[in-house]
């Protein structure tokens, strides 16, 4: 099996950034149907992000209010309009939501399913719960401060695949169904993303991401795989136990950009090491008597006890 390390780069967006995943395949797969593989579960990954922020927003706060009648319910009161508060009532702070979620059993098993399919598709998203908001609304946009995605499935080895996530993407929609029997409104966004095609979610926050089969091309190495070929004319058919790491750019627009030789994180370790050292030669400066004998710089054999792994080793009853 060929073991391919997508990476994405598509057009700025907010899941964009440092996101991949594995997928395997062989080489005698067609390219053409490779790259519609890969943009298969690219885009099913997507409709997940936005299923997750928009089921928990659901369990959190309820149904969504209809889009002119969407504000606060601190406001609502204050302009005489009646707002219904159930037992669960929980006020929604951006005011798209009603703020009557569903019972606790209802509530955990919607939470569960949206886990696990979190969990699967390797993401951590929004900070907030709820923020699924077409652009076509702008007077209820709510703008999404995104954490860093978390690639725990490219770290664990573990390939995706299509027919995984549609299976849990029917779990939480059969959890849904359970908590709502009645339906939602066709104005909740936990409906158009979970039933809506992709071309009807190129309005979310998410939109620009969603990409079109034989509108893409995919990348390794700084050559393109040509559509009409087989993988193995471009790895070498012998070539079955190999890992790549790929990229899929918008057709015609050329080979992406290479990736920087240091990572963020290796930059941010290294940039925080120095300013260490640097915090250390000032006070060493600034000192006349001979204490920077203590220093772990200054032990002549801290060397070798980092090498050997002891660096971090200290005598029980010591205090340093």
């Amino acid at each position: 099996m060929v073991l391919i390390n997508l990476k994405s780069s598509l057009p700025a967006g907010p899941s964009s950034a440092n996101d991949s995943f594995l997928y395997d395949t062989t080489s005698s797969t067609k390219v053409d149907d490779l790259i519609e593989s890969l943009v298969e579960i690219h885009n099913a990954r997507l409709r997940s992000c936005l299923i997750i922020d928009a089921v928990r927003g659901l369990a959190t706060y309820g149904v969504m209010k209809k889009p002119e009648e969407a504000g606060t319910d601190e406001v609502q009161e204050i302009i005489g309009n009646t707002v219904e508060k159930g037992p669960n009532y929980t006020a929604d702070p951006s005011g798209l939501r009603t703020g009557n979620p569903p019972d606790e059993k209802m509530v955990e098993v919607l939470q569960q399913e949206v886990l696990s399919l979190e969990n699967y598709i390797g993401k951590v998203l929004c900070r907030e719960t709820m923020l699924l908001v077409p652009h076509t609304h702008s007077s209820l946009s709510h703008v999404c401060s995104l954490l860093p995605i978390i690639q725990d499935q490219v770290q664990r080895k573990v390939p995706l695949t299509i027919q995984e996530i549609n299976d849990k993407i029917n779990r939480v929609r059969g959890a849904v169904t359970m908590a709502y029997p009645e339906g939602l409104p066709e104005w909740d966004l936990v409906r158009i993303a979970l039933d809506e095609p992709i071309e009807k979610l190129k309005n979310t926050y998410l939109g620009r991401c969603f990409v079109k089969a034989e509108d893409a091309a995919l990348w390794s190495c700084n050559k393109e795989f040509r559509r009409g070929q087989l993988v193995s004319d471009r790895l070498g058919s012998c070539n079955e136990k190999t890992k790549i790491i790929a990229k899929l750019t918008a057709k015609g627009s050329g080979p992406p950009a290479r990736e920087p030789i240091v990572s963020e994180a290796e930059r941010n370790a290294m940039t925080a090491f120095y300013f260490k050292r640097q915090e250390e030669l000032k006070k060493l400066a600034e000192a006349d008597e001979d204490d920077y004998l203590n220093s772990e710089w200054a032990d002549p054999k801290g060397m070798k006890r980092n090498l050997q792994g002891l660096g971090d080793v200290k005598a029980p009853g010591l205090r340093f």
